[in-house]
């Protein structure tokens, strides 16, 4: 912790390596919790650096994060989704098979793990917030539960609940999506 505050405080001093190394850093993990979240590479590499953008931003006019960098991070990547979702609400994108015909699953296989993705992104999408980011946090930025409760601010149970409550979600609204 005490770490992470003289390399913050570097980065408000705008010391080009900390910075640097903030972005090496972090980079990864913010990334992974906004692919977690949308359905596009491309997209997910554009909201990330999205995120580090404003980082600079923050740093630049003196608004940069007093305590922490990886809450700063993750609280900036979670509005830069729902700013992403609220400005794309109308757009349907489909993903394209990139893959060589003759390789992988067959074009049934193929068809079936697309739509069970959708159906989990786009359950994903009806779950409350809460529950939202403890999955990103945990299975997209790979953090522990003690780690998502730090994050949010909330106790490792409470997280632990919110997480339990998501998966149930989850899985009745797959379940109920497989026979419609």
């Amino acid at each position: 912790m005490e770490e992470e505050l003289i390399l913050l405080s570097r980065a408000r001093a705008l010391d080009q390596e900390a910075i640097a190394e903030i972005h090496d850093a972090y980079y990864v993990s913010i990334y992974r919790y906004i692919a977690f979240r949308v359905n596009d590479v491309q997209t997910a590499e554009d909201l990330t650096s999205d995120v580090f953008i404003r980082f600079l931003g923050a740093l630049r006019d003196r608004h940069a994060p007093k305590n922490t960098i990886r809450g700063w991070l993750i609280g900036t990547a979670s509005n830069v989704v729902k700013e992403f979702y609220r400005a794309n609400k109308r757009l349907q994108h489909a993903t394209l098979d990139e893959s060589t015909p003759g390789e992988g699953p067959s074009l049934e296989q193929s068809v079936g793990m697309k739509m069970t993705n959708e159906q989990l992104r786009q359950a994903m999408r009806e779950l409350p917030e809460g529950q939202q980011k403890v999955l990103a946090l945990r299975f997209g930025y790979g953090m522990r539960h003690k780690e998502v409760a730090d994050t949010l601010s909330q106790s490792e149970g409470s997280v632990k609940m919110l997480q339990a409550r998501a998966i149930a979600a989850l899985a009745r609204k797959l379940s109920r999506s497989e026979f419609h």
